[in-house]
């Protein structure tokens, strides 16, 4: 059984939370010893949002080290360039295309840095990076704040379990009038086939 390092990071709202909650107890019905750790910014909606999500046969840490990542899961393009040092070769990195300008940006005392910038940073660490439009896809199925389990799904197909396992999952976590939503935000991810 292998040890799996997952770094999620996103900005507060985007259900950053739900979706490491969900990871974390796919982990545990696949097997797996598991510890998670969230630090959450200034504010509940906006400010930073950071998930350490790790699996493996005993996992004595909740926090991913640096230079340690298998995979980071960005749901916001800029908060996804904060994390190249947890980067080694081969890390996977699954970047939401969706900006959300900092107030510096806004204010024009920064500028929001490119696309390629941002890939060109990632790969420079040793990433591979594959652009997923989660937020548009879950804002077509109605609600933009299922961009976590949408990329969850895409994550899905690159971890393993098999699908019941993580439908079982999302049934037990989300809210029942949110449930048939997200197990569709679910399969529209898994869809995308990132492999």
């Amino acid at each position: 059984m292998k040890k799996v390092d997952i770094l999620m990071a996103g900005v507060g709202g985007q259900g950053t939370i739900l979706a490491s909650n969900i990871l974390a107890e796919v982990g545990l019905e696949l097997g797996y010893d598991v510890k998670k750790s969230e630090v959450h910014g200034m504010a509940q909606r906006g400010g930073t949002v950071e998930s350490h999500v790790r699996w493996g046969e005993k996992v004595y840490a909740p926090l991913v080290e640096q230079g340690h990542a298998d995979y980071l899961i960005g749901f916001e393009m800029l908060e996804t360039a904060r994390w190249p040092g947890y980067l080694k070769e081969g890390t996977v990195v699954i970047i939401n295309r969706y900006r959300i300008p900092p107030p510096a940006v806004n204010l024009g005392k920064a500028k929001y840095p490119s696309e390629q910038e941002i890939e060109a940073l990632l790969k420079g660490a040793g990433g591979r990076v594959i652009w997923i439009e989660g937020t548009g896809i879950a804002g077509e199925l109605g609600n933009p704040a299922m961009v976590g389990v949408v990329l969850l799904g895409a994550l899905s197909n690159l971890l393993g379990g098999e699908e019941e396992t993580w439908l079982k999952v999302i049934q037990r976590l989300v809210p029942e009038k949110f449930l048939e939503l997200n197990k569709k935000a679910f399969l529209s991810g898994k869809a995308l086939q990132v492999a």
